[in-house]
């Protein structure tokens, strides 16, 4: 999931780390895409209108084993 699709809908970076439990400045050191566990979340969150297995750069199957072995930053 893309980074500016999930700000895009809630409005704001502000708007987005709220919804999140987490700070601004957690999102702004994002990537371009959303870390894999807060693509999940915010999937579930938005109940599916958000999806987590939408990357540009990677597979499914990526998205699931980067969240296990690498830092997320929030």
């Amino acid at each position: 999931m893309l980074k500016e699709k999930a700000i895009t809908h809630f409005g704001s970076v502000t708007q987005l780390a709220k919804v999140l439990g987490i700070r601004p400045q957690s999102v702004s050191q994002w990537g371009v895409e959303v870390p894999p566990l807060r693509a999940l979340q915010l999937e579930k969150i938005t109940q599916g209108v958000l999806s987590s297995s939408e990357s540009p750069t990677k597979t499914p199957c990526q998205i699931s084993l980067q969240g296990r072995f690498a830092n997320d930053n929030e």
